[in-house]
């Protein structure tokens, strides 16, 4: 019998040594509640720089925008970076249609 995942999004945090990452995938929505919590626990306890990848993003909501909302906030008031790595143009649009772009910073080379 082979199992077949419905999942159509998550969120991980993979521990390296001077950094954590957060890497999201899909569907970026309230369904992925309890990955977003456990990312975020776990960022908080290491206290190092934070890079939310988002390479691979094809859709975020409301509840995804509140969640990196969340961690850029909570990074600034506990000290350490936040930053989001390669945001696709469906998370960058979303982040400047509600007005927060500028409380998440992302790493993307900007033109001279």
């Amino acid at each position: 019998m082979t199992v077949t995942s419905t999942r159509s999004g998550g969120i991980d945090l993979v521990r390296g040594a001077d950094a954590s990452v957060v890497q999201m995938w899909g569907e970026i929505d309230a369904a992925l509640r309890s990955e977003a919590g456990a990312a975020l626990a776990g960022a908080l306890e290491r206290d190092l720089p934070v890079v939310v990848d988002a390479t691979r993003v094809d859709f975020i909501d409301s509840a995804g925008v509140a969640f990196l909302v969340q961690l850029c906030t909570l990074g600034r008031d506990e000290g350490f970076a936040v930053s989001l790595r390669n945001p696709p143009p469906v998370v960058a649009e979303v982040l400047h249609m509600v007005g927060v772009e500028g409380v998440i910073s992302d790493d993307r080379p900007r033109a001279h």
